[in-house]
């Protein structure tokens, strides 16, 4: 309640969280919002521009543009939130074993995290991609083998931090089981640094599907998803540009989106931030007013 309350005073925090759940909802439901079907091919409405009944136009195939957009948010956002969902939930569960319980535990989890972690993450997506094929699943397949490690190196080490704390070594000496202490104890104030790396790693995901389906190892043809909407429309990038400012668009906006949230949730979680951030903005100010009597004194 505390974190909604911090969250409710950030206006870009709460309009970046009013576009992500009205994007998620778009994608939800887009077979009722939708105007048209996305896969119907029109050959005489052919790079049609835009007009009432098809507000974006038509792409190459005669296809809405505007429908195609609403499905692509199912693959370009949440299929990608699904797969971030899994990787953080498998981070999550290695993470508390290895900061919670340490010892033999902790180094078999890391050394592991760390054989991962040596991969480039493109590398090793491409080489997946090469051995299982091209498509949507297989790519979030390679993003959960490479991302749970990470997610799982973070949460280790939020939870070392409250580990040995004085409660939690109070409740193991009154008899306490572990499951109790870490539900009670721990993940209550880690979630904080899980929600904040959760929010902000969604962006680059987001950035990856669409990068890996602009390269055409994506989401298979007819399906809508962003990168391959780009990818249809860069043929006609210089005559019909308005093909690829929608996709690209909806891109910048939902990244840029989860982005913001990530920064007001960090605030709203550590409300020291805020106190930082005044302090500062009261510094700034004394220090122009003072530059400014120095210029009217001379």
């Amino acid at each position: 309640m505390r974190m909604l309350r911090n969250l409710s005073k950030d206006k870009v925090g709460m309009v970046s969280l009013i576009i992500i759940a009205a994007v998620m909802m778009l994608g939800i439901f887009a077979p009722v919002v939708a105007p048209h079907n996305p896969l119907e091919v029109n050959m005489k409405l052919r790079y049609a521009s835009p007009s009432w009944e098809y507000l974006l136009g038509n792409d190459h195939l005669g296809r809405c543009v505007l429908s195609r957009l609403i499905y692509g948010i199912r693959p370009s956002v949440l299929w990608v939130l699904v797969a971030l969902v899994i990787s953080v939930f498998i981070g999550a569960v290695l993470g508390f074993i290895a900061g919670y319980f340490r010892g033999a535990a902790d180094s078999v989890i890391m050394r592991i995290c760390d054989v991962m972690l040596s991969f480039p993450v493109y590398a090793v997506t491409l080489a997946i991609v090469g051995i299982l094929g091209a498509g949507l699943v297989n790519i979030l397949i390679a993003f959960i083998l490479m991302k749970w490690a990470w997610f799982a190196r973070i949460i280790r080490t939020s939870v070392m931090q409250y580990a040995e704390s004085e409660y939690v070594k109070f409740s193991k000496a009154a008899g306490m089981r572990h499951t109790s202490i870490i539900y009670r104890h721990i993940i209550p104030v880690t979630f904080s640094d899980i929600a904040v790396i959760s929010s902000s790693s969604i962006s680059s995901m987001i950035m990856q599907i669409s990068g890996l389906s602009f390269l055409g190892l994506g989401i298979k043809a007819p399906n809508a998803e962003w990168g391959m909407m780009l990818n249809e429309a860069r043929e006609v990038m210089f005559t019909r540009p308005e093909l690829m400012f929608a996709p690209g668009l909806a891109i910048i906006i939902i990244v840029s989106a989860f982005n913001f949230l990530s920064d007001s949730l960090q605030v709203a979680l550590d409300p020291r931030l805020t106190r930082l951030s005044d302090k500062r903005q009261k510094h700034a100010a004394l220090s122009s007013i003072k530059l400014r009597e120095k210029e009217v004194a001379k």
